[in-house]
């Protein structure tokens, strides 16, 4: 027999080997990619966020910048185009009618793209509730003098048979010109915040007055805001053991949109007519709301006030002495005055003052020599078409709804666009201006138009006359806008001061001055609201504007104030009382 003897071939070792390599390397490879896969992709996700975020803060960006220049009545299209770089953010701006605004950003980093809204409104402004106001000068009507509307006056409201009043007249029992009690001037010492935490949510001040035979009626604090906090309550409070007691003598309303970011002294008048007693301590609060974000802060002395002390804390809770203890904050107190009066300007049946064409009250402590269609409440009256009804107590003091703060902050707005040295004349071939400080007098006249962009504050004095127009640029909208005038103001010729051009909008010129020219309104006006809480408003010669309020206001000649109902919520452009506060500010995309 013979055997067969085989041998393996080399070449399939090699095979095997090739075969064990490759998956080696296989897996090798999956595992690598295995690895660096999640690595690629988080550095692609990485790379999508940083570009996400990158759009997110280019969206913030334009709604910020959008947002502050509709503060600042800065100029700004529907559409604008914010760019960084490469990257950029689209700005639109849609009016939402009335004074809603809606702000849309869209930001857009290496076609990642985010997208911010935020709807904005004016916030509730100074209210002007009637066609008149009048400080203690009171009012006078006289050869035709017409007012539409309601008249409330913290002095006396006189006029002739033939003057009208179609609204209720309304003459309150007025403050005296002097403080009784005070504390604080200049610069404060210190500065206290409260409202910001439940345990500093309120301040309390005590004090005596040194009379008991007048009532409170008014008192002031020198007060500051930051954010928008809302309106807060002003108690007068027994005092129980050294603080606050239960017991609320008389309260206010201390009006938010009255109070700036910079210290002012601000009024708050009184719901309820009260005589306090001489020498027992009360307590004078301030009740808020608690806000980090939206508080008050007060100036304070050490050791200033010697009829009382300050405290902090929380009404219906406690109380704890001030840092450092001893503060006394800085407020006033009015007593007394005058009581209110209405009556025929010459002090006879023959010559009535009339007041109310279908209804419309009178409604003074005092009333002679008055026709009233509607309800007359007095305590005392002569020769008047029917008796006083006596149920409803005096009037009481009403403040102006333009504080010193309110002022204070115009004026800064003005400065913000520079200041001008020498007079500014406006003739046919017109002007725009604002804002704008001018150190001189500005005349408008000749038929020329003076288009005011923002807040102007005059030193000297501004007149309008000749057919001259002042009126408040386009971009106003249903806003209103101001001009401080430290001299004085005249109207006349058929001068015609006017808003935007957009129903609701009205251009108020304030004069400072504590002249009885302050302000003299003959032929023309407009849309207008005059403002004079020192000095007197004169309008004659058929001048026709839409609100007054002024320390003494007379109208003669034929001429008018008709009220319209928008000026109880006016919202001003810049300042403190007509801002555009943010109602919603989220991620809409």
């Amino acid at each position: 027999m013979t055997c067969t003897t085989y041998k393996l071939s080399k070449r399939n070792g090699g095979a095997a080997m090739m075969i064990l390599v490759f998956f080696f390397v296989f897996i090798s490879v999956t595992i690598l990619a295995g690895i660096i896969s999640p690595v690629v992709r988080e550095f692609r996700i990485a790379g999508t966020i940083f570009s996400s975020k990158k759009a997110y803060f280019l969206a913030e960006s334009g709604t910020e910048d959008a947002l502050y220049r509709i503060r600042n009545n800065k100029q700004i299209s529907p559409t604008e185009i914010l760019s960084v770089g490469s990257d950029s953010a689209t700005v639109s701006i849609t009016s939402l009618g009335g004074n809603q605004k809606q702000i849309d950003s869209l930001g857009d980093s290496e076609s990642k793209q985010r997208k911010v809204s935020v709807a904005v409104t004016t916030s509730t402004g100074v209210s002007f509730n009637y066609g008149v106001l009048a400080g203690l000068g009171g009012v006078d009507l006289s050869g035709g003098g017409t007012i539409n509307g309601n008249v409330y006056a913290n002095g006396p409201i006189t006029g002739d048979s033939s003057a009208i009043i179609t609204g209720t007249a309304i003459s309150a029992n007025s403050p005296a010109l002097s403080f009784d009690q005070l504390n604080g001037t200049g610069t404060p010492g210190y500065n206290v915040s409260f409202g910001n935490t439940s345990s500093t949510q309120d301040i309390a001040q005590s004090f005596q007055v040194s009379s008991s035979s007048s009532p409170a009626n008014k008192v002031s604090f020198y007060i500051k805001k930051t954010g928008s906090p809302s309106n807060a309550t002003v108690k007068i409070l027994n005092d129980a053991g050294g603080s606050p007691g239960s017991t609320v003598v008389a309260s206010g309303t201390l009006n938010a949109s009255s109070v700036t970011t910079s210290y002012g002294w601000v009024d708050v008048s009184f719901t309820t007519s009260l005589l306090l007693s001489g020498g027992t301590t009360y307590w004078l609060v301030i009740d808020a709301s608690s806000s980090t974000t939206k508080y008050y802060t007060l100036g304070a002395s050490s050791g200033g006030y010697s009829n009382g002390f300050g405290q902090i804390g929380q009404l219906g809770g406690s109380w704890n002495a001030t840092t450092p203890s001893g503060l006394d904050y800085y407020f006033s107190i009015y007593l007394g005055g005058m009581t209110g009066l209405i009556e025929g300007s010459s002090g006879s049946q023959w010559n009535k003052l009339h007041i109310g064409t279908v209804s419309g009250s009178a409604q003074a402590h005092t009333v002679n020599y008055t026709d009233v269609t509607g309800d007359l409440y007095c305590q005392t009256g002569t020769s008047n078409n029917k008796s006083c009804n006596t149920n409803q107590s005096d009037p009481l003091y009403q403040t102006f709804p333009v504080s010193d703060a309110n002022l204070a902050q115009w004026k800064t707005d003005a400065l913000a666009g520079g200041t001008s040295t020498g007079n500014y004349s406006v003739g046919s071939s017109g002007g725009t201006l604002g804002p704008k400080k001018i150190v001189g007098n500005v005349t408008v006249n000749g038929g020329g138009t003076l288009t005011v962009t923002g807040t102007l504050w005059v030193t000297g004095n501004v007149s309008l006359t000749g057919g001259g127009v002042i009126q408040l640029a386009s971009s106003y909208g249903v806003n209103d806008g101001v001009i401080i005038v430290d001299g004085t103001i005249s109207i006349s010729g058929g001068g015609h001061a006017t808003g935007s051009g957009t129903n609701g909008s009205y251009l108020m010129m304030l004069t400072t001055d504590m002249s009885s020219n302050a302000a003299s309104i003959s032929g023309g006006a407009g849309a207008v609201i005059i403002y004079a809480p020192y000095g007197t408003i004169s309008i004659s010669g058929g001048a026709s504007l839409k609100e007054a309020t002024g320390y003494r206001i007379t109208v003669s000649g034929g001429s008018s104030i008709t009220y319209e109902s928008g000026l109880a919520n006016s919202n001003f452009s810049s300042g403190p009382s007509g801002s555009w506060s943010v109602d919603s500010w989220e991620e809409s995309q």
